[in-house]
């Protein structure tokens, strides 16, 4: 199954939802996702694989309708892009950009992470 931001040498864009995490005391937390735009027939296959790895981004969380999860415009991402998802269904999978977003919303001094597309 091709990816459109590999194909153009893009990182994946990541989005902030309303989409909330479990509770980890007084953090914030936002779930980040990443998008893959994916044509219809590829969308049942994206579950049927990715659903298998559910400790790396596991299933999409969502696909079809980015507002409803409060990505008002999926030509916006929060960080990188790839080209428009415009006649594709805007699968959407967890992103290890999470927990930043939630250190950021508490602002923490300090963190030490990862680079969004290059885990450690």
């Amino acid at each position: 199954m091709p990816l459109r931001y590999v194909a153009e040498g893009k990182n994946v864009a990541m989005y902030l939802t309303r989409i909330e995490t479990e509770a980890g005391g007084a953090v914030p937390r936002p779930m980040a996702v990443s998008m893959r735009p994916l044509r219809a027939a590829d969308a049942i296959l994206a579950v049927q694989i990715t659903a298998r790895f559910p400790r790396a981004h596991g299933a999409p969380v969502h696909i079809g309708k980015p507002e409803l999860i409060g990505i008002e415009d999926i030509d916006r991402p929060s960080r990188a892009t790839v080209s428009s998802a415009a006649g594709r269904a805007a699968g959407v999978l967890a992103c290890g950009i999470t927990p930043q977003a939630a250190v950021l919303r508490a602002k923490a001094p300090i963190c030490i992470t990862h680079a969004p597309g290059h885990m450690l």
